[in-house]
């Protein structure tokens, strides 16, 4: 049996998911260990992939100083003791982590109580939980790695299934991450005349904090759009547009590379580690994506990079990753196992 352990954000428990799912396909039901903060009970209270499900009152600790950070510590070693008990119930045997404050306790705990560990780094900078076990792990996945054991990202096929050609831009979709981009928000208001001027189409994500704000925006300005808070079938939505404009966590990245639509990213700028630079250049290096950072972004760039040739974009990256990166991970796991 396997327990997956993480989350925090959408960009973690996407790789959650996408293990879950392949090892259903595979009659295997894991177990999952996650926080009660955050997205983690959002995405999988409910699920019946999973075998069973335990949220812990675990927060993060990078953050925190002095007294807070030591009873942030002290409150993960605690949970992590409780994992014991949560292996030998249910008889597992490794854990995967997808990192975050979420995947502290099980993770510790996998070394403590001898389960292996395996670890799944989405960034192109290391996380701090990550970077500290990682020495423990039996592998450690990470597609910006070339010593990785697997390549390939692991997200659902849907992205791929989903994927065409975009030839030109008569649509293009906003993207703020599943909690919405206040900065986003406010770009696509920004353009949103003059793409309305040129026949554009617009696909809103906003996030369910700024949903009302950016609707009646649309409404009182008269200009059609598609918005919307959140939505676990985004891929549906990214099928319909021709260019995105999104931040650039790992797991966003790479389902838009998946569904072959040229995208300018933004970065957060107080990402850790700024990682999330780092992602997007390490697609724009290859001439696979735009890239601009909050401070010097304009409303120009947008409008000079989709009169770009972004049939050649869309075309290579439909060669940039596979769908198989959650199969070739439960693959090496249950060998080792």
């Amino acid at each position: 049996m396997i327990a997956i352990t993480g989350g925090g954000t959408g960009g973690h428990l996407a790789i959650a998911k996408a293990i879950k799912e392949e090892l259903n396909k595979r009659d295997v039901k894991p177990i999952f260990i996650g926080s009660n903060y955050g997205q983690d009970r959002e995405w999988f209270e409910s699920d019946e992939g999973f075998k069973e499900k335990y949220f812990f009152k675990t927060e993060g600790v990078v953050n925190k100083k002095g007294i807070k950070k030591i009873s942030s510590l002290l409150n993960i070693l605690k949970y992590s003791k409780e994992c014991k008990n949560i292996f030998e119930k249910n008889g597992i045997k490794a854990v995967f982590s997808v990192g975050g404050y979420s995947a502290a306790p099980s993770s510790i705990a996998s070394v403590i109580f001898r389960k292996k560990l395996y670890i799944h780094e989405q960034n192109s900078i290391k996380g701090n939980l990550n970077k500290i076990l990682k020495p423990f792990s039996e592998a450690f996945f990470c597609s910006f790695d070339e010593n990785s054991p697997v390549k390939n990202y692991p997200i659902s096929e849907i992205f791929f299934k989903n994927a065409r050609v975009r030839e030109k831009v008569k649509s293009i979709i906003f993207l703020g991450g599943s909690q919405g981009a206040v900065f986003i928000n406010d770009f696509a208001m920004n353009c949103a005349k003059e793409l309305n001027k040129k026949g554009i189409k617009i696909i809103h994500q906003c996030g369910k904090r700024d949903f009302k704000r950016v609707k009646e925006f649309y409404e009182t300005n008269e200009i059609e759009a598609e918005v919307f808070d959140f939505s676990k079938d985004i891929a549906s939505f990214i099928k319909k547009a021709d260019f995105a404009v999104s931040r650039a966590g790992a797991s966003a990245l790479f389902e838009l590379a998946a569904s072959a639509i040229p995208t300018l990213f933004i970065p957060y700028p107080y990402a850790a580690s700024n990682h999330q630079y780092f992602n997007a250049k390490f697609l724009a290096d290859k001439n696979l994506a735009f890239l601009k950072t909050q401070k010097e972004l304009t409303k120009d760039d947008l409008f000079e990079f989709i009169d770009r040739d972004i049939k050649q974009i869309s075309l290579q990256l439909k060669d940039l990753i596979q769908p198989n990166g959650a199969k070739e991970i439960v693959d090496y796991i249950l060998k080792k196992i």
